[in-house]
């Protein structure tokens, strides 16, 4: 089948209102609204690294959207549209159309417009997405701005899909095939988040990133973190790697200061938010259960490992 017509017959589809020219020219022309700043991220998905092998092709096209998503909810910032470059061992076109069912229903959920991209043929199945968003001017949140005495909060639930991961038939798997962006609240927190990220790679790791940037500490309340009651019932130590180095979460990790944590609970929210510990002098992330430190050496997921 040629490239065009996998195109025509998978992706194509109405484009919205603000995107002049969309999938079908040499590029895609957008719009831009008016003091609006672009944000602009990309994530590849590789067969057998990323997902397993038998993920089901619903899943890999919501999670190849929802992952990039994510990263635009990380800086506060609309998600618009994205781009596809999709390479594929063969055509089967049972696959094709889950997978492009799957990617429909996140755009879907998020207003989010398919504008373009590449198909090609490859020895392994590889995702590339590149994601599209908007934010005004100066409002983006980026990790270098946490604070001294600032809380430390996560949404959601951590260490969920790398359970599921390891416990395939699990219904915490169903985290993993299907992470949920959390673009609302990371609008919500524009103008009160100090620093953010999202949890990909784990919440230790990830939280490192934003104290490099910010050049300073913080201090994890292990009996703070929030946890499915599956890993509740293993090995604590266990758990807490799960939920500090398993990565894939997808979850937003921010800063904020106390008084900036109530005005932002005054708000509706779509997901459950809890203060995991506090931003300090000291360099470096220590970790304290019931009162004292506990040592830890954790690492979370290494791409070249």
């Amino acid at each position: 089948m040629a490239e065009f017509s996998i195109i025509d017959q998978y992706f194509k589809r109405p484009s919205k209102t603000d995107v002049s020219l969309g999938i079908g020219d040499d590029s895609a022309i957008v719009t831009p609204p008016p003091s609006q700043q672009l944000v602009i991220c990309a994530d590849t998905l590789v067969a057998g690294r990323h997902f397993p092998l038998d993920t089901s092709a619903h899943a890999i096209g919501w999670k190849s959207v929802a992952v990039n998503l994510s990263d635009l909810a990380a800086m506060g910032a609309k998600p618009h549209s994205i781009l596809l470059a999709l390479s594929l061992p063969t055509v089967d076109h049972d696959w094709l159309a889950e997978f492009s069912r799957g990617l429909f229903d996140c755009c879907d959920q998020f207003e989010v417009a398919l504008i373009g991209g590449d198909t090609t043929q490859s020895t392994q199945l590889t995702i590339s997405v590149t994601a599209l968003g908007w934010i005004e001017h100066g409002q983006a949140i980026t990790r270098s701005g946490a604070q001294v005495g600032n809380y430390i909060c996560v949404s959601g639930q951590i260490g969920d899909a790398a359970y599921g991961l390891q416990h395939l038939s699990h219904p915490l798997q169903q985290r993993l095939d299907y992470p949920t962006p959390r673009c609302h609240l990371g609008q919500q927190l524009k103008g009160l988040a100090s620093s953010m990220i999202d949890i990909s790679d784990g919440l230790a790791q990830d939280l490192g990133h934003i104290l490099k940037a910010s050049n300073i500490g913080a201090k994890i309340l292990l009996d703070q973190l929030p946890i499915d009651k599956s890993l509740k019932n293993i090995n604590l130590r266990q758990a807490w790697h799960y939920a500090l180095a398993g990565g894939d979460d997808y979850e937003l990790c921010f800063t904020i200061s106390p008084q900036n944590y109530e005005k932002l609970l005054r708000q509706p929210l779509d997901v459950a938010l809890t203060i995991i510990g506090e931003i300090t002098q000291h360099t470096g992330l220590l970790f304290e259960y019931k009162g004292e430190i506990c040592p830890l050496d954790v690492h979370g997921y290494q791409h070249f490992a």
